[in-house]
């Protein structure tokens, strides 16, 4: 397996991974979960997790519900610039092709959601403090966070390439 394909199986597969997974929970989170309702599957994760099924046509935290289709376009600009952007990772760097599948797959999740659905479908709901009073999300939007974390941890990891400028002073 060459280092290119290797790179892109990461970034690729890893998205499509994370799409698959998303769109069959949320699934059956509209298939199973009453609206609006706090479930606890689970008596042990009760008081940290609970399942709660809503809707958001807006971004994280329900901001900004109005400009759903704005939304649903900007996610199309922002795949679209990760598939050219993409092309200039070095074959062998992983980690950030590994943190782009991670944020292409969970901004695929949702931008799915909102042509099919005509809103985002989110249901985790974390009870405990400092969380109990955090917005309910999905596994799209853990993907994305998570996905921009890792590109913190790997920009702060790597030491800063000299440019040609700074060469010359």
């Amino acid at each position: 397996m060459t280092r290119w394909f290797r790179g892109r199986l990461l970034l690729w597969g890893g998205a499509a991974a994370i799409l698959a997974v998303d769109q069959l929970v949320k699934a059956w989170v509209v298939a199973t979960l009453p609206f609006g309702v706090p479930v606890a599957y689970f008596a042990w994760l009760k008081p940290v997790l609970s399942f709660t099924y809503i809707t958001n046509t807006g971004v994280a935290f329900g901001l900004f519900p109005q400009l759903g289709d704005f939304f649903t376009i900007l996610a199309l600009v922002v795949v679209a610039a990760m598939v050219v952007f993409q092309r200039s990772i070095p074959p062998d760097d992983w980690l950030l092709h590994i943190a782009l599948g991670f944020q292409v797959g969970g901004a695929l999740g949702n931008l799915a959601d909102r042509l099919f659905r005509g809103s985002v479908v989110d249901f985790l709901d974390f009870n405990f403090w400092p969380l109990q009073n955090w917005a309910v999300f999905n596994l799209a939007d853990a993907a994305i966070v998570s996905g921009v974390a890792l590109l913190v941890v790997i920009s702060l990891l790597r030491p800063e390439e000299e440019t040609p400028a700074d060469a010359r002073t």
